[in-house]
C-alpha cells in the first residue's frame, strides 16, 4: 500500500516534490510539486500528455503561456485569494518571480486539448462552510478554483481551504471513490493540527501532506491558536468524475446535522 502521508523538504534547487506517478504516493495519480523561486529566476514547465495548474501560494510572478499572460501578486494565502494558470498537454508555462516566491505545481494525464485559463480571486472567492452548524466548529473558508463543472474537460479539481482557529474542516467524516490530497501550510511555523485518514491520525504542520486513498474517511482539525491552509486537490477517475454532489458522510455521524449543540 502507498504512503498517505509526508513531510517533504525543499532540495537546493527549491523543490519540493509531494506526490509522482511512480513514487510512494502514486495512487494519487497526479504530479504535484512545489517550488522556491528568487527575485529574477524563471521556470517553465511543459509536459507532453499532461495537463498543468500553476497556483501562486506567495510573491510576485508573470506567468504566460500561449497568447495569455499575467501579472500577479499574493501576499500570503491567508490574506488574499488565488491566481492559476491551467494549460492542456504540451502547452509551456513560463513564470517569472518578482520577488521571492512560492508556486504549487499539479499535473495529470489528459490526451484532451482545451484553452488555457487563468483564474483570479474574483473567480475563486473564500466562502464559509457549516456557518452556524456543530456548535459552529466545523466553519471554514473554501474556494473552488476548478471543478467538473467549471472545467469539464480536466482530469483535476483544485481549490483551497481555510480553517478558522480550532475549527474542523472536511466534517462531517465524509469519503468519496477518488484520490485526493491536501497541502497544508500554517500562518505561524509553529503551527499544526490533526489529519484523519480512516483510523490514522497524522499532525500536519506547515509544508506537510496527506495522501488520501479513494474510499477513505477524512476529516481534518486546526489547533487553536492558528489559522490552517490547506490547498485541496482530487483527481477525476475515468469512469467517476468529482461532483461536489459526491461527499459521503460516514452514517455513524450523521445525526449530528439536526442535533442542537
Amino acid at each position: 500500500m502507498s504512503k498517505v502521508f509526508g513531510y517533504p523538504t525543499f532540495d537546493a534547487n527549491g523543490e519540493k516534490i509531494l506526490t509522482t506517478y511512480d513514487n510512494e504516493y502514486k495512487d494519487m495519480m497526479m504530479d504535484i510539486r512545489v517550488y522556491q523561486m528568487k527575485a529574477g529566476e524563471k521556470k517553465s514547465f511543459q509536459k507532453c500528455g499532461e495537463e498543468t495548474a500553476v497556483l501562486l501560494l506567495k510573491g510576485s510572478v508573470s506567468m504566460q503561456a500561449e497568447e495569455k499572460s499575467i501579472a500577479c501578486s499574493r501576499k500570503d494565502v491567508f490574506t488574499e485569494g488565488p491566481y492559476c494558470m491551467h494549460v492542456c498537454k504540451g502547452t509551456e508555462v513560463t513564470v517569472e518571480a518578482m520577488s521571492d516566491t512560492e508556486i504549487l505545481v499539479q499535473s495529470t494525464k489528459n490526451d484532451k486539448e482545451f484553452e488555457t485559463k487563468i483564474y483570479k480571486p474574483e473567480d475563486a472567492p473564500f466562502k464559509y462552510s457549516c456557518l452556524g452548524k456543530f456548535g459552529n466548529t466545523a466553519k471554514r473558508r473554501v474556494n473552488t478554483i476548478f471543478d467538473a463543472d467549471i472545467a469539464p474537460y480536466s482530469n483535476m479539481v483544485l481549490g483551497e481551504v481555510l480553517n478558522d482557529p480550532g475549527n474542523w474542516s472536511g466534517y462531517l467524516p465524509h469519503r468519496h471513490p477518488q484520490p485526493e490530497v491536501y497541502y497544508f501550510l500554517f500562518d505561524r511555523p509553529e503551527g499544526f493540527g490533526a489529519s484523519y485518514i480512516d483510523d490514522d491520525v497524522y499532525k500536519s504542520v506547515d509544508g506537510s501532506f496527506s495522501a488520501i486513498p479513494g474510499g477513505a474517511l477524512h476529516p481534518q482539525v486546526c489547533a487553536p491558536g492558528f489559522q490552517m491552509y490547506t490547498c485541496w486537490m482530487i483527481r477525476h477517475l475515468d469512469n467517476k468524475k468529482w461532483l461536489q454532489t459526491d461527499r459521503n458522510e460516514d452514517e455513524r455521524y450523521v445525526w449530528m446535522h439536526d442535533a442542537e449543540f
